[in-house]
């Protein structure tokens, strides 16, 4: 199992090129970033610059604020600046953040991606052997590549592209046509049972794949603390983040098959009224249990990989990851996974 971090925007986007060396450092396998309060990309094209040895990858970027074009032209460049260690990874969002947020449409998205991811392997197959370029889909029609816009082929032009998501449809998407899939952090164990390895597992039959032809990647939510104080807070910020993952609609699956749609609901409803401080006090500790590891620091990696064996390749800890703050623990985080 791969253990990787998170970058965090702490300290802008200046930063990244160091944090990602001091990850390097530490012996971390790979560094992630997320699309939320900043773009995704930017950062990787200084955490290329100043590492050798890490996976960089998108957790994720949003497909559908982009062309598949504009995906092909940025993920090209960084997979030849960073020497073929980067990984494409792309999530759909949901309809009120693609249509409020960002101003695009949103429809059918499982379809929509499954074209994007093809879209995409057309243009650089295009770019790499000079093959016509002629995809037309439903959503997409890319048919137009003259020499002046193509970059010409590169020395990796394979890059893995995971897609993240919750549901059967994107599980058995990832299964037919992706590297790797970025398994949502509300997940637990029943769930990667029962409905994400099995939906995948449909989706590698299709393609005629085998399970270790994709990676499973996935952020946990970890409780731990040097002290009784930030065990505590450590807790109440876990469990008000899954209270936050378990109010969105798209979600509600999780918590279904443990039997808690109605606590789910409850929590859409006070989210909808953003009574935000009442949501956590609905997460019982029986179900803090099930969706987060805990235990001591020194505990965490044999217990993460305990629970995880045979349904993550990678994780990472549900905390931001800045250079500079707890670097001894962070090495013996690394270290733990590494050994175990």
């Amino acid at each position: 199992m791969k253990i990787d971090v998170v970058l965090s925007y702490e300290h802008g986007l200046q930063e990244a090129g160091r944090a990602a060396q001091v990850a390097e450092d530490l012996g971390f396998d790979g560094l992630w970033t997320a699309e939320t309060q900043h773009d995704a990309f930017l950062p990787l094209a200084l955490a290329a610059e100043h590492t050798r040895r890490l996976d960089l990858g998108t957790a994720i970027a949003v497909a559908f604020a982009r062309s598949p074009a504009e995906l092909a032209y940025t993920a090209w460049d960084l997979q030849t600046l960073s020497h073929g260690r980067f990984i494409l990874g792309l999530g759909t969002q949901v309809k009120a953040h693609i249509e409020r947020r960002f101003g695009m449409t949103w429809d059918s998205p499982t379809a929509r991606l499954r074209e994007m991811i093809l879209g995409m392997r057309a243009l650089w197959n295009c770019w790499q052997t000079g093959a016509r370029l002629n995809f037309r889909g439903e959503y997409y029609k890319l048919t137009l590549m003259s020499p002046f816009f193509n970059p010409g082929p590169i020395d990796h032009p394979q890059i893995p592209i995971y897609i993240a998501g919750v549901n059967k449809g994107l599980c058995q998407l990832a299964g037919e046509l992706c590297e790797g899939f970025h398994v949502h952090p509300f997940h637990t164990v029943k769930y990667l049972q029962e409905v994400t390895l099995p939906n995948i597992g449909i989706g590698l039959a299709r393609s005629g794949r085998q399970r270790n032809d994709i990676s499973l990647s996935s952020s946990i939510f970890v409780i731990t603390g040097a002290d009784a104080e930030a065990i505590a807070a450590s807790r109440l910020a876990v469990r008000s983040q899954i209270a936050f993952y378990a109010s969105t609609p798209s979600y509600h699956s999780v918590m279904e098959v443990h039997g808690w749609l109605d606590t789910a609901e409850k929590l859409g409803m006070l989210a909808a009224r953003q009574q935000w401080q009442e949501m956590a006090a609905l997460i019982t500790d029986d179900m803090l249990e099930v969706f987060a590891v805990s235990g001591a620091p020194d505990e965490l990696a044999a217990r993460i990989q305990q629970r995880y064996a045979g349904l993550l390749d990678r994780i990472n800890y549900y905390v931001p990851f800045v250079p500079g703050q707890q670097d001894a623990h962070w090495r013996r985080v690394a270290e733990a996974f590494h050994q175990a």
